[in-house]
């Protein structure tokens, strides 16, 4: 019976131990605000700090080549809907403010935007594009991007579009971050694959997840990571994986995130619901 009760002893403290580890690690996403519906399909948001607002691209529509109703909006940081800056765009995607420009991609086209009227200050054409999509920037302002079905990443480089990295372990890549002299790469396989730009090597962060969508650092060294299709994901330093987030089942889209590490928030566009919803992460 010792020995019974000294197991059961045990055994409760780990279970206990494992608990309160589980506890300590976990991040809780709490809805704080949504905006109307007048972001039409939104598929990808950002923050930027230096004019404290949101930019959203709306694809408004069908995401196909064709579709030129596409647009740009403004949404403050408590989420009311602001102004459209930008229209007659074609089916946007992946966006990103760069110094004073925004940069967004289309199907087959990267857009450079001027941020403070909102007008295309050029339209640049990729070689052989077949779905451009996310965007990311580095602290040069060097402006890189996705080509989803061409297994591609690009750079925009003193006004010229050139290769970054084709093929290998790329897989449908979509969500893209430059961090640190490596770009991130959420692939459609569910793994983040980190590319040295130097070095010209990948190396595999995590795995586990669906196809990935959106990727954005959590200020702490970790990562959320979004499913299209309505799942949401923590990514520790070390690669653990947690899925915070599922509306799967209610047909409620996760696109390209975006965190204000300084708001404790994150924003997420949901596509055919027409919404942008943000999260307070605990």
């Amino acid at each position: 019976m010792k020995s019974v009760s000294a197991f059961l002893t045990c055994s409760g403290l780990f279970l206990l131990l494992l608990s309160t580890n589980t506890i300590a690690q976990s991040v809780k996403l709490t809805k704080v605000w949504e905006t109307d519906t007048t972001v039409t399909t939104p598929e990808s948001v950002f923050y930027d700090s230096k004019t404290n607002t949101i930019y959203v691209s709306c694809i408004n529509g069908g995401p196909a080549p064709e579709n030129s109703k596409s647009f740009i909006a403004k949404v403050s940081p408590d989420g009311k809907v602001l102004q459209r800056i930008t229209e007659g765009l074609n089916s946007t995607k992946g966006l990103i403010v760069s110094g004073n420009k925004i940069y967004v991609t289309e199907i087959f086209k990267l857009v450079e935007i001027d941020l403070k009227t909102g007008k295309v200050i050029k339209k640049y054409d990729v070689p052989e594009a077949k779905f451009l999509n996310d965007v990311t920037a580095d602290e040069s302002g060097m402006v890189y991007f996705t080509d989803m079905r061409n297994n591609r990443i690009w750079m925009l480089h003193n006004g010229m579009i050139m290769k970054v990295s084709e093929g290998g372990p790329l897989n449908n890549p979509n969500g893209l971050l430059y961090e640190k002299g490596k770009l991130l790469v959420g692939n459609g396989d569910g793994k983040i694959l980190a590319y040295d730009i130097k070095t010209k090597q990948y190396t595999t962060l995590a795995e586990g997840m669906g196809g990935i969508d959106g990727l954005v650092s959590d200020g702490k060294k970790g990562y959320f990571a979004s499913e299209w299709r309505g799942k949401i994901w923590h990514v520790t330093p070390d690669g653990k994986i947690e899925l915070l987030h599922d509306t799967v089942d209610q047909k409620i889209n996760t696109a390209d995130i975006d965190y204000i590490p300084s708001k404790k928030t994150l924003l997420v566009p949901t596509f055919f619901v027409n919404k942008v919803l943000a999260f307070k992460v605990d």
